[in-house]
């Protein structure tokens, strides 16, 4: 995966687990000041469980900024690996400290299941500006590197194109891919041609309105082809 594509895919799923958080805090926040009874409980595990989402791509992006893409995934990978192994079944006597310790495990697991498959290219540095020349014809447009797709994978492709696919949460970590006409694709197909780079969702919107997925130029063209 290009390191473009791949910082791409990092801003728009840090961005959107940190909105996730904000919103479960939120909600928390509304319930404490309504009079009566509430599900605070719930509510507090919402917030615990939407911060240990978001914890390893704040720490990703932090990384990013210092050490560039493909090292930082690196580093946050062991990182997250570092804190499954070091994992235990001690309980404290908060129950608190104990969802707390749950919840960032679960979710150092789920950021390792969605890189598993991230390769990043080598990062190319930024070279020094050369001297001025006169001026030259504009070069020809850059070929696209069309990679291969399965039958299935370019199946995924088309309902995004044809059918209006949208990834839509109607209950908190519950996620799942509506479509306005024609076949509805798998869920976790449609992650991972996003997670390639071949599609894209737009994160300007919520979750619980859902969020429309579309081709990349990649995806394009590989239907193309």
């Amino acid at each position: 995966m290009d390191a473009t594509i791949a910082l791409r895919l990092i801003t728009n799923r840090a961005a959107n687990q940190a909105k996730e958080a904000q919103e479960a805090r939120e909600r928390l926040i509304g319930a404490l000041q309504v009079d009566g009874p509430a599900h605070l409980d719930s509510l507090m595990r919402e917030v615990l469980k939407a911060e240990g989402d978001a914890a390893p791509w704040r720490e990703l992006m932090e990384r990013v900024e210092h050490h560039g893409v493909r090292e930082a995934l690196a580093e946050q990978r062991e990182r997250a690996t570092t804190v499954l192994l070091e994992y235990g079944i001690s309980m404290s006597t908060s129950p608190v400290s104990n969802e707390k310790n749950l919840a960032d495990h679960e979710g150092h697991r789920r950021f390792l299941s969605y890189v598993a498959s991230w390769e990043i290219e080598g990062e190319t540095p930024a070279e020094e500006p050369a001297p001025a020349t006169e001026e030259q014809p504009a070069p020809a447009p850059a070929v696209v590197d069309v990679p291969t797709a399965t039958p299935a994978q370019k199946r995924t492709l088309a309902a995004i194109r044809d059918n209006g696919v949208k990834i839509q949460e109607f209950r908190v970590g519950k996620a799942t891919v509506m479509v306005e006409r024609g076949e509805r694709p798998r869920k976790d197909m449609v992650e991972w041609v996003i997670a390639q780079g071949w599609a894209d969702r737009d994160q300007s919107t919520s979750l619980f309105a859902g969020q429309a997925v579309t081709l990349t130029v990649i995806g394009e063209a590989i239907l193309a082809g």
